[in-house]
């Protein structure tokens, strides 16, 4: 079981954590938001926080999810941040949404080196590779930004656009949208005997799709799978899942892979974590990932 933490890069930190809160710098701000995982104390005072933070995450009373953010003098709404990638930059753009979030999780950078790296190795002259639940696609960039031919999906119009515009940031091309539900999606193509060089999947614990769908990872996961076994290339491939639910462990992970896929070459499963400025970990969601190559 490994445990993945990225590559320090210049526009991210993780300043502090505790007190179910994070301290992040994103690019030239500070944010302070919740963080479910962080049930330590911090190590910085409230009023280093207070001092340091730009932009704090207020929640809804009553609600874990929703707030707004309370904001100092000059901290933009909206604003861009890059990762070095090979010999590329990919450039994202960042925002405070009303769900908490910002448009990137940034302990996936480790995994944005797999698929760039997986998808150049490959041999093939231009991979498909697969994106589900695919968000803001910083993953389907890294893919793209190797050569492959991507396939984006995820149900929300406005993330699909605010990923469209992640592209055009990073002076990419040519990656293939779909606004749709990922069960529908991976059905049909199994159906029209489809296959891809490599898989992404990014689930949430909860969701709708476009036509109010309902997706709950317990309940639909297992199916999920085998529907993208019979999508993964048999000789060529590589597949990448990541997953948040506070209830699963890396060993459950593990378990769900081996009993659908049988055998996996090169395999690596664990967790990922984010080490604050005191050497705190934070664990961010597990993950599972193999490939040929």
């Amino acid at each position: 079981m490994k445990l993945l933490t990225p590559t320090p890069w210049s526009d991210y930190e993780l300043i502090d954590c505790g007190g179910f809160e994070k301290l992040e710098r994103f690019g030239a701000y500070v944010l302070a938001r919740p963080e479910p995982q962080a049930i330590w104390d911090k190590t910085l005072s409230d009023a280093e926080w207070e001092s340091k933070a730009q932009a704090y995450f207020k929640r809804e009373k009553g609600n874990s999810e929703r707030g707004e953010w309370l904001t100092k003098q000059g901290m933009p709404d909206r604003w861009t941040g890059t990762y070095p990638l090979g010999s590329q930059k990919l450039t994202y753009k960042l925002a405070l949404s009303s769900f908490k979030h910002v448009g990137l999780f940034p302990e996936q950078a480790a995994n944005w080196e797999f698929i760039y790296q997986k998808t150049k190795a490959l041999g093939v002259e231009k991979p498909k590779v697969l994106n589900l639940f695919a968000y803001t696609g910083v993953a389907s960039l890294a893919a793209r930004a190797a050569g492959a031919d991507v396939t984006h999906v995820d149900s929300v119009k406005q993330v699909i656009s605010w990923s469209r515009e992640n592209m055009e940031l990073s002076n990419l091309e040519n990656i293939r949208w779909m606004v749709e539900d990922a069960m529908k999606f991976v059905k049909r193509e199994v159906r029209r005997g489809n296959t891809y060089h490599g898989i992404i999947l990014d689930p949430p614990a909860y969701g709708r799709g476009p036509d109010g769908e309902k997706w709950v990872l317990e309940e639909q996961i297992n199916e999920l799978l085998k529907l993208c076994k019979q999508l993964l290339n048999p000789q060529q491939h590589f597949f990448l899942i990541n997953l948040y639910s506070l209830s699963f462990s890396a060993l459950i992970a593990e378990s769900l892979i081996l009993r659908i896929f049988e055998k996996t070459e090169n395999p690596e499963f664990g967790e990922l974590y984010l080490p604050d400025s005191f050497h705190k970990k934070l664990p961010l969601g597990i993950f599972y990932r193999f490939a040929t190559v």
